[in-house]
């Protein structure tokens, strides 16, 4: 199990890159319009810069679901390869068989 920290800090970052979402997308339109004057858009990136720092997509980390692990990460169903493993050990992921040779 994952520090519950670095879980809780996790979700906050999600939280605030859910609030600041259209915010950010309407500044970078801003920035990245080339039509609009340079000062305009240079504006737009010292207000971009301005937004906190965790509200960016990019710092939200994949974690499991089960565990809260970081590394090992399976998008499709949102869980750890070690978490996945251990639950279709105990049967619990239908059509889910462990292979043996």
């Amino acid at each position: 199990m994952a520090k519950k920290s670095a879980v809780e800090r996790n979700l906050k970052r999600q939280r605030l890159a859910a609030k600041y979402a259209a915010k950010r997308a309407a500044l970078k339109e801003i920035a990245r319009d080339t039509e609009k004057p340079v000062e305009e858009r240079f504006a737009a990136q010292l207000k971009l810069a301005d937004l906190p720092r965790n509200s960016a997509p990019s710092r939200v980390r994949n974690r499991c679901q089960v565990s809260g692990r970081p590394r090992g990460y399976y998008r499709k169903l949102k869980m750890s390869r070690v978490a996945l493993r251990q639950l279709a050990s105990h049967g619990l992921i239908p059509g889910m068989v462990k292979s043996s040779w």
